[in-house]
C-alpha cells in the first residue's frame, strides 16, 4: 500500500486538486456574488500551477525541454517560491481581508500582507542565486504564521457573532479550519528538509543512486499526500454543502 501511494503520489495529489477546482467551477453560480468566488479562482490557480510546475520532468536529455538544462530555471524552486510560498500566502491574506468585518483585524492583515511582500522581495534580491536552486524555509515559517493569523482572526470573529449558530453552513469556516490544520501539520516538515540530502532529479524515487534519506522522504510524501487529500476533499464537500454568504 505504501509503495502504491508513493509511486502514485503526483497522480493522487493532482486528482484531488482537480476535483476541488472542477467542483468549484460547477457551483460557481451559487457563489458568484460572494467573496467565495475568489477562492474558486484560487483552486483553479493551484491546478494550473501544479501543471506548469511539472515542466521539470521534461528538462532532461532527449526531452522536449532539454535546452533548459544548465539554465537558472532548470529546477522549479523559483516558480513555487513565487506562486505558492508568496502568491498563495498573499491570496489568503487578501481573502480574509475580504471576509472579515472587524476593522482592526483587517488593518493588521493589510500591514502584515504588505510587510510579507516587502520582506519576500528583499530576501530574494539578497539570495538571488539560491532563489533558483533551493526552497527557502523562512517563507514557510513566516507564511504559516500569517495564514494561521488570518484563520484565527476569522474564527474569533465568528465566535463573537450570530453566524456561529450556523457555522456548519459556512464555506469560510471550512476553509479556515482546514487551512489551519494543514499549515500546522506541514510547516514542521520544512525544518527537516536537510534529510532530503542532495537529490538528483534525474534519478527516480527509490533508485539505488537516489540521494537522500529514503525513509524520511517516504514519510514526508505520505504526510503531504494525506494532508492534501484531506484538504481538497473537504473543500469539495464544503463547496457542495455550504450556502453562499453575503459579503
Amino acid at each position: 500500500m505504501e509503495d502504491f501511494l508513493i509511486e502514485n503520489y503526483n497522480f493522487l495529489t493532482k486528482s484531488v486538486e482537480i476535483i476541488a477546482a472542477v467542483t468549484g467551477l460547477l457551483v460557481y453560480k451559487k457563489f458568484k456574488d460572494t467573496a467565495a468566488r475568489y477562492f474558486i479562482f484560487f483552486l483553479v490557480y493551484i491546478v494550473v500551477l501544479e501543471l506548469v510546475g511539472g515542466y521539470i520532468r521534461y528538462v532532461r536529455p532527449d526531452k522536449i525541454l532539454d535546452f533548459l538544462i544548465g539554465t537558472l530555471i532548470e529546477k522549479n524552486f523559483w516558480l513555487y517560491t513565487l506562486c505558492w510560498k508568496i502568491g498563495a500566502i498573499l491570496f489568503f491574506n487578501f481573502y480574509y481581508i475580504k471576509i472579515i468585518e472587524n476593522e482592526w483585524f483587517k488593518s493588521v492583515l493589510k500591514y502584515a500582507g504588505f510587510s510579507y511582500l516587502g520582506f519576500s522581495i528583499v530576501y530574494i534580491i539578497f539570495n538571488w542565486e539560491d532563489f533558483f536552486q533551493i526552497s527557502f524555509p523562512v517563507f514557510n515559517a513566516i507564511g504559516a504564521i500569517l495564514v494561521l493569523t488570518c484563520s484565527v482572526f476569522y474564527l474569533v470573529e465568528l465566535l463573537h457573532s450570530d453566524k456561529v449558530l450556523v457555522f456548519y453552513n459556512s464555506l469560510n469556516f471550512y476553509i479556515s479550519i482546514v487551512i489551519f490544520i494543514w499549515w500546522l501539520i506541514t510547516t514542521p516538515l520544512t525544518f527537516y528538509s536537510l534529510y532530503y540530502g542532495s537529490v538528483d532529479i534525474s534519478k527516480p524515487f527509490r533508485h539505488p543512486e537516489f540521494f537522500g534519506d529514503i525513509n524520511y522522504i517516504t514519510l514526508q510524501k505520505l504526510i503531504y499526500l494525506f494532508s492534501n487529500t484531506f484538504m481538497y476533499l473537504t473543500y469539495t464537500f464544503a463547496l457542495l454543502w455550504c450556502r453562499p454568504e453575503k459579503n
